[in-house]
């Protein structure tokens, strides 16, 4: 049985600033909580109800940031 051929992409990371070390590492992050978690609604159907609010607020030119709705529910940002 033939090995199938696997090439790596190697870098020198000592090259990198630590911004760029930052977002590959968050990449990487994000990449295996993706892979273990997954997404719990991924084969779920919406409602016609649900898919019509969002249709709604897709349309609306009022947008609401993250600290926005984290002081109505309350929330420390």
């Amino acid at each position: 049985m033939a090995l199938a051929s696997v090439s790596f992409v190697f870098m020198d990371l000592s090259q990198l600033s630590q911004e760029q070390f930052k977002v590959l590492v968050r990449g990487i992050v994000d990449d295996r909580l993706r892979e273990l978690l997954g997404d719990p609604d991924l084969g779920f159907q919406i409602g016609d109800g649900l898919r019509a609010r969002l249709k709604e607020s897709l349309a609306s030119i009022e947008r609401l940031s993250g600290e926005d709705i984290a002081n109505q529910l309350g929330l420390r940002w």
